[in-house]
């Protein structure tokens, strides 16, 4: 599992560096996304999630939730449009789930709507370390504690 400044970034997942965001596929044509340990680790102790509802659309680099820390309110972007198909009820009742594993407390899962291309875009877990470590230099992130 590649580690960039004591981050775990597991080679089996797709990742958006940008938004730090990371994607799963599922198996049944669905994606599952959660945010990574460099995400968790920025905001600091999470204390809500408010994820769209099963249903709804979400556009590409729009919010398929939003996340709020004692220190940061955003959202959580999704690189793919796609409706939400499952919602992560686990982590809307102790959003600092997402803090002790964010790769097990997934956030929403979508039925994506161009994932081939979208997949495309996202860097490979085993790719990730590189870019991972050029973002971190250029937001002045020192790392996961």
């Amino acid at each position: 599992m590649p580690t960039v400044r004591g981050c775990n970034l597991p080679e089996d997942l797709l990742y958006d560096v940008e938004n730090h965001i990371w994607f799963t596929e599922t198996g049944n044509g669905n994606v599952r996304i959660g945010m990574t340990t460099i995400a968790t680790a920025m905001a600091g102790q999470l204390v809500a999630f408010t994820p769209k509802k099963v249903g709804r659309k979400v556009r590409a680099g729009k919010s398929c939730a939003t996340v709020e820390s004692g220190k940061w309110v955003g959202p959580a972007k999704s690189a793919a449009a796609g409706e939400v198909v499952a919602v992560n009820d686990d982590v809307v009742g102790n959003p600092s789930m997402a803090n002790a594993d964010p790769y097990a407390a997934w956030l929403v899962e979508i039925a994506p709507e161009d994932w081939g291309s979208v997949k495309g875009m996202l860097t490979p877990g085993a790719d990730v370390a590189a870019p991972y470590e050029a973002k971190m230099e250029a937001d002045g992130f020192a790392g996961c504690g």
